[in-house]
């Protein structure tokens, strides 16, 4: 039964930007979303079904799961057993300069991720030591840091270099100039008029390649990204009421069902849960 479900985020105290998730899930089953933070976890118990990067995958325990920013997922326990996980939720202003750094490259556009599920045990013991920390309260900055890197470090070997050709990098720069329309303008009442003029693309075209590229249509992406705002929102201890209603949702009913379908959770009990 969903309500038999357990999530609890926690904050880390030494690194700004760094989430840690522990679930425990039997019935629930996520809406698919994407987070606009880089996502590691590790399958702990049961078996985690999900669909991401135009793949079905089952995650067995001692896996490894690893989703870059904006890639579309769901998720649901894939036998009878409870469904147990740990997730760490790292913004790329956090990972990224460390990401570069280990690669010895420019960006990290230089980079690919081309593993969504993987067996790697020392990425695994890395991301399960810092979920320790973060959810024990235990530690230095600097050992949390340690691993962070430790965790760039180990992210950056299994990554292969790439170059896309001229049609695919015209298409993503189009897509991601819609993007970040989208994100400088989350508190607005937005038209796919709008976000197809941003892309420079005819509305067709625009509509059909960004559900192509991303796994969802722009609205749904829009919402997504309405939610994900709202949730940093709460975390600096923003009214729910004041939330909703810059963030454009009908009521709090909508918002409450809305963030539950991706968080486990209502945005009130998420904001208790990240706010000592």
């Amino acid at each position: 039964m969903e309500q038999d479900s357990q999530f609890q985020f926690i904050k880390s105290g030494h690194l700004p930007e760094v989430t840690a998730l522990q679930a425990a899930m039997d019935g629930f089953t996520y809406d698919k979303h994407a987070h606009e933070e880089y996502a590691f976890g590790v399958t702990l118990s049961g078996r985690q079904d999900f669909f991401s990067s135009g793949a079905f995958h089952r995650s067995t325990p001692g896996n490894v799961i690893q989703l870059n920013p904006d890639e579309v997922h769901d998720g649901h326990s894939g036998i009878e057993e409870p469904l147990s996980y740990v997730m760490l939720y790292i913004h790329p202003r956090q990972i990224e300069p460390l990401l570069v750094e280990a690669a010895g490259v420019n960006s990290t556009g230089d980079l690919r991720m081309r593993e969504t599920l993987m067996q790697d045990p020392v990425l695994r013991n890395h991301i399960l030591e810092l979920v320790r920390l973060i959810a024990s309260g235990v530690g230095s900055r600097i050992e949390q840091e340690h691993l962070l890197y430790q965790m760039a470090s180990r992210v950056v070997q299994r990554v292969g270099r790439y170059q896309p050709d001229e049609r695919v990098r015209r298409a993503d720069r189009l897509l991601v100039q819609a993007k970040a329309f989208i994100h400088e303008n989350v508190d607005a009442d937005l038209s796919l008029d709008d976000l197809s003029e941003a892309a420079n693309l005819s509305k067709y075209h625009f509509v059909r390649l960004f559900r192509r590229q991303y796994g969802i249509t722009p609205h749904q992406y829009l919402i997504n990204c309405r939610i994900n705002a709202a949730r940093s929102a709460l975390e600096t201890g923003a009214s729910l009421g004041d939330v909703v209603y810059r963030y454009g949702f009908s009521d709090l009913s909508h918002f409450n069902r809305r963030f539950k379908r991706i968080y486990g959770m209502t945005p009130k009990q998420y904001q208790a849960s990240v706010i000592a």
